[in-house]
């Protein structure tokens, strides 16, 4: 069974889906690969103990508290290879960030691989199904450029601006 709730924030509504246990899904409403079919089977309850503790949580992380991710149980599914990028999306330390090359770089010595297509790294960044959490924000071009946020470019500034990253630093890309 799958259950979900809302949560309000400052970057827009958040879908939040659980297996009853574990966070199993966050994303903001509108969201390049949002979680609408799960959002479409799952069953509304606002009651849970793990939605009570993420919505603690975010309170705490749009307060700039800098909670810690281990609090929440996380479980997000994708294949074993998405699952270590997102482990160490989890490593990035608040206020921080990580080019996609050199988050590539550490994935290929996690994988022990002699290297890693930055590419395939920033598509598995993409579809991290915990946003926020995981934070794939933190996650930015070599040349400063803020690329590659599904819930948006401006979302991306805001979360990064909540974490007191200068933002001086980058740029977006124009298209």
């Amino acid at each position: 069974m799958v259950y979900k709730t809302y949560y309000e924030s400052p970057v827009g509504k958040l879908f939040i889906a659980s297996d009853g246990e574990n966070v199993i899904g966050l994303c903001i409403e509108g969201q390049k690969y949002y979680l609408d079919k799960i959002e479409k089977q799952a069953i509304e309850e606002d009651n849970l103990k793990i939605f009570d503790k993420t919505r603690n949580w975010l309170d705490r992380y749009f307060k700039q508290e800098k909670p810690e991710i281990s609090e929440l149980s996380l479980m997000p599914e994708g294949n074993a290879f998405r699952q270590c990028v997102w482990k160490l999306l989890c490593e990035i330390p608040y206020g921080e960030t990580i080019t996609y090359g050199d988050l590539a770089k550490k994935v290929a010595e996690k994988l022990t691989k002699p290297s890693m297509s930055a590419q395939a790294v920033g598509n598995a960044v993409g579809h991290n199904p915990i946003s926020i959490i995981i934070p794939c924000h933190r996650v930015v071009g070599k040349n400063g450029s803020l690329t590659g946020y599904a819930g948006g470019i401006d979302k991306k500034i805001k979360l990064l601006e909540i974490e007191n990253v200068n933002i001086k630093n980058f740029f977006v890309p124009k298209i």
